[in-house]
């Protein structure tokens, strides 16, 4: 049964979890990451695209 504890961990589950948590993470990080491309590329800030200033 040792085989379906790496399954199990990183099942999904509502709420407050170690697994919400990873995913926050992860989806956190990759949105700075194509920010701040965006940025790099068009030298342009998000802001500014999106109306705010």
């Amino acid at each position: 049964m040792s085989f379906l504890l790496p399954i199990l961990s990183n099942r999904w589950m509502w709420g407050f979890s170690n697994g919400a948590e990873t995913w926050n993470g992860r989806l956190a990080m990759l949105s700075f990451f194509i920010i701040f491309c965006f940025e790099y590329i068009y030298s342009f800030p998000v802001l500014n695209f999106l109306g705010f200033f």
